[in-house]
């Protein structure tokens, strides 16, 4: 098993040896190395202390209180951080993440002990001849072939120490597509409050990694029977119940059911447009309404959906790029598509989005169909928009800096100073040849200026 494990992460663990030192993998990457996944994070833990630890990798560095030393190292040409953390016996009567006190376990099992789920309770060393020895005093290995997320001890206990660990254990078991031990998941349901005193950053990155897994709706149905996603989205349940049915339409579902099975259909694999799917058609319980026939209507729901996750997006502390994505998605998702479309019309769809956000809306586009019913992702009418977005698309999208003119020139030919106007008079010209291209020639063009110029100045 050892050439699975990089040589510059075993010459940290030997070096650590070397000085003396117990070293044993630990946590997600001996779980990893257990279901032969790739690992993504290398962790050890161990009985030196950060300020040995230090001494032992003096380009190391310590600056929290959890007793972790961070170590740079290069993998094949990759920037890499490997995480050593002293064994630890925590003390901690608050769920916020952070303990009230953490003192130092002299032991390795000490440090077992106060792990969140028996999968992740196991401990890897290398012994002689490189024969590997598994300490696994909690049968981690056993639920790892069962495929059961189990807390270590009380589950109770452990919710309490660390409210992050009611997601983790849901985020684990939606990556691994396993299921929660019967005793853990009613602590789950029981402790899902205390989640409030976790912090946006936090949550947000695990909600994020439910999204990015291969079972993301599983994953969200399993926050919401938990009672988990009430906390963390509760406008998203506002959907149950909501009716979208109308004669002639495809939408049998509820709001709510509709979003979730928009999520399951969605091709992109980015979390962030995973995330605008799932929350798509949140503004309908909004603007639900009833028309002439007593028929339900969202009306501009879209419009109301952005509103709603930019508040959403700030709570989570989403990055302002990140936002601007789901809000743009979300308010242009329901962009009309027919085969009368001109090209100028095409053109400014694409720059309404976005040419980089050009592929995400038509994914959301599928998975809204999907989710809604309908048994193929295009129709006709959408797959020939997409032909004639890519047709706008090469080599690039018809923008104002392509005009054979600029402000420079307008300013020559009518020889007047920088100003306003100059802008006016472009975005005029552009319109016009926008709708035309082949009224980008420097005669048309030219003459157009001074008949605009000849207008505005006076």
């Amino acid at each position: 098993m050892t050439n699975v494990i990089p040589k510059e992460i075993l010459k940290i663990y030997h070096r650590l040896e070397k000085q003396g030192f117990q070293a044993y993998f630990v946590g997600g990457s001996v779980r990893d190395l257990l279901l032969k996944r790739k690992v993504k994070d290398w962790d050890l833990t161990t009985n030196a202390t950060p300020e040995e630890l230090l001494k032992v990798f003096p380009d190391g560095f310590y600056d929290n209180q959890f007793g972790t030393v961070g170590v740079p190292l290069k993998i094949e040409d990759k920037e890499e951080v490997i995480e050593i953390t002293t064994f630890r016996t925590e003390q901690s009567y608050t769920p916020t993440h952070k303990p009230e006190k953490v003192t130092w376990g002299k032991t390795l099992d000490d440090d077992l002990s106060r792990r969140d789920f028996t999968i992740n309770a196991i401990a890897l060393r290398i012994g002689e001849k490189n024969v590997f020895e598994l300490i696994d005093p909690y049968d981690g290995e056993k639920d790892l072939k069962k495929k059961i997320i189990k807390a270590v001890g009380d589950p109770s206990l452990r919710f309490k120490e660390d409210a992050l660990r009611l997601l983790r254990a849901i985020r684990i078991a939606t990556e691994l597509g396993f299921t929660i031990d019967k005793d853990t998941w009613e602590k789950i349901v029981e402790d899902a409050p205390l989640i409030k005193h976790i912090s946006a950053e936090r949550i947000k990155i695990e909600l994020l990694r439910v999204l990015a897994s291969e079972n993301p709706y599983d994953g969200i149905m399993l926050l919401k029977n938990c009672g988990l996603l009430e906390q963390i989205l509760p406008e998203l349940l506002k959907g149950i119940g909501i009716s979208q049915a109308r004669p002639g339409r495809h939408h049998k579902d509820d709001v709510f059911t509709h979003n979730l099975l928009s999520l399951k259909f969605c091709p992109s694999k980015d979390p962030v447009v995973r995330f605008a799917t799932l929350l798509h058609d949140i503004g309908k319980p909004e603007v639900s309404a009833k028309d002439k026939q007593g028929l339900v209507t969202f009306h501009n729901h879209e419009v109301a959906g952005a509103r709603m996750v930019e508040k959403i997006c700030d709570r989570l502390k989403f990055s302002r790029k990140e936002k601007e994505k789901v809000i743009m998605l979300i308010r242009w998702h329901m962009f009309s598509v027919n085969e009368n479309q001109t090209d100028a019309a095409i053109r400014r769809f694409i720059r309404k989005i976005g040419v980089e956000n050009v592929k995400d809306m038509m994914d959301l586009r599928v998975a809204d169909r999907l989710g809604g019913g309908t048994q193929t992702a295009e129709s006709w009418r959408l797959k020939l928009f997409k032909e004639k977005i890519e047709e706008q698309l090469k080599p690039a999208p018809f923008s104002i800096n392509d005009l054979v003119i600029d402000g420079n020139d307008v300013i020559k030919i009518l020889n007047i100073k920088p100003g306003p106007i100059i802008g006016k008079i472009l975005n005029e010209i552009f319109a016009e040849v926008d709708e035309d291209l082949s009224k980008n020639n420097r005669k048309f063009l030219d003459q157009r200026v001074r008949e605009l110029g000849q207008n505005l100045i006076e």
